[in-house]
């Protein structure tokens, strides 16, 4: 059913036009066809409009406006165009009854989705979960995979990239690597988000993938280094005609950097291999800076190592708690733990930290500058359009303090909020959900028998969206 609050299209008479045919077609061999109209009243469009007529944020339901008022307010607004609606159903002959529409605030209709809830929860297919979820500052709520399946969601963006050095620990365990060279050793790994590796505890690699000992120099201060990078993905940062480089004919600054392979491992050798924090703002509560065996890991682009910041990332959460690594997290004034970026995407600002906790585990010297800078620019509304990124501004501090290899621009596939047109952040959430995934295979078994057309859509974006099910996300955290 539609939403009352924006005027209707002629794209709304082309859906209404196929919808109708069915209905009628059945009408007319006799069967009964109830006929009944909707008002769909669902939240979040309504909810922006009204913060943008009231001149109100969020974080001013409650504080300088009632809730009772603001429902109100938005349950003016959801039906402001019911007119011209009804008007564009009687014009185009449109044989549906307006005189008594169902209205999904109505109470009725909400009672009837609790008793529907209700026999998910007895079936237990309800469940709280925690998990990573995409979620839109801007609106202020997470998105189901639905949302962010809408056409246009995906788009591609010009992003700056880090290729970090990662330095070991020397130990008994490491000892082996630091045998083959007399430089520090760092494990290279790639990120085109940036902004999460204040947030690292730890490195993924992936068992059986070869991996090269390489020793070089540092390209942008020219320290004598030895690295550690899948061998298939080698050439990708060391052209092969620089092998032949001698190491003592290199200065800093030079274009072409000489290197020379030193041995070559499988990736389950460096299984739990320490390394030192990248970014010291924040000390983690738990075990972590340890490399870890990950499934995911692949060689397709990058170093064939993945850093895992298990605060934004679905598999980096995963594999942190298989293994026993703590998230980093900052206690906020309320004394509960929280991502290091808050929900308004920004890192926390100092003085929403709980004072106990800053004191013992906040670095106030490195982490102050970047305090409540927005891990986006397009989240502040303040900033001018060419204003230098956090990306940017972490990737410099990296390549002044020798922990950046290589920095470089890329454009990549980034998913955005078809609400607000902001980007998504991957954020861990509480949430409800259906436990979807358990009908899974019965979903794609009947899927078989619908007779679609065309059959690409079927066995296509549809059938390929029941392969790749995950339970559904109900939850809305707007209030």
């Amino acid at each position: 059913p539609p939403s009352a609050n924006g005027i209707p299209g002629i794209h709304h008479v082309m859906a209404r036009t196929i919808k109708d045919i069915f209905c009628r077609y059945k009408t007319q061999k006799g069967y009964l066809v109830n006929r009944k109209a909707g008002w769909d009243t669902h939240g979040l469009p309504i909810e922006l409009g009204v913060e943008n007529l009231l001149g109100i944020t969020k974080e001013d339901i409650g504080r300088k406006i009632s809730i009772k008022q603001y429902n109100a307010t938005c349950k003016k607004e959801v039906m402001k165009y019911t007119r011209e609606w009804e008007d564009l159903t009687e014009k185009m002959g449109y044989w549906i009854n307006m005189d008594d529409p169902y209205i999904t605030y109505d109470n009725r209709y909400i009672e009837t989705l609790w008793h529907l809830l209700k026999q998910l929860f007895d079936k237990d297919l309800l469940y709280k979960g925690y998990t990573i979820q995409p979620y839109s500052p801007a609106a202020g709520t997470g998105l189901s995979s639905h949302e962010l399946n809408q056409p246009g969601c995906y788009r591609d963006v010009k992003d700056t990239t880090v290729t970090a050095l990662f330095e070991l620990v020397r130990d008994e365990r490491s000892q082996f690597l630091f045998d083959r060279t007399d430089t520090p050793v760092f494990i290279l790994a790639w990120t085109t988000t940036p902004w999460t590796l204040p947030s690292n505890t730890a490195l993924a690699m992936g068992k059986d993938i070869e991996y090269a000992l390489v020793r070089t120099f540092n390209p942008y201060t020219g320290d004598p280094i030895t690295v550690i990078l899948a061998e298939s993905l080698l050439h990708s940062f060391f052209p092969e005609d620089d092998a032949g480089l001698e190491f003592d004919e290199y200065s800093a600054g030079d274009h072409n950097i000489p290197y020379r392979v030193l041995d070559t491992f499988r990736g389950k050798r460096f299984g739990m291999i320490s390394y030192k924090q990248l970014i010291n703002w924040v000390s983690p509560v738990g075990a972590a800076f340890k490399v870890l065996m990950g499934d995911f890991v692949s060689t397709e682009e990058g170093t064939g190592i993945v850093h895992i910041a298990p605060t934004f990332g679905a598999d980096d959460y995963r594999i942190a708690q298989q293994n026993g690594i703590a998230p980093l997290l900052v206690r906020d004034a309320d004394g509960n733990d929280q991502p290091l970026v808050d929900k308004k995407g920004r890192f926390f600002p100092l003085d929403k930290i709980n004072g106990e906790f800053a004191a013992e585990n906040v670095n106030k010297a490195t982490y102050g500058e970047f305090a409540g800078a927005y891990v986006k620019n397009e989240y502040d509304d303040r900033l001018a359009e060419n204003t230098e990124t956090t990306d940017v501004r972490i990737s410099v501090m990296l390549k002044l303090g020798g922990k950046a290899f290589r920095i470089a621009k890329y454009t990549h596939n980034y998913p955005h909020c078809w609400r607000t047109d902001k980007p998504v952040l991957y954020y861990p959430l509480e949430a409800w959900f259906i436990r979807s995934t358990r009908l899974k295979d019965r979903l794609i078994e009947l899927n078989g028998t619908i007779n679609w057309k065309p059959v690409s859509t079927g066995q296509g974006r549809f059938g390929k969206w029941l392969e790749n099910l995950v339970d559904w996300n109900l939850s809305r955290s707007r209030f």
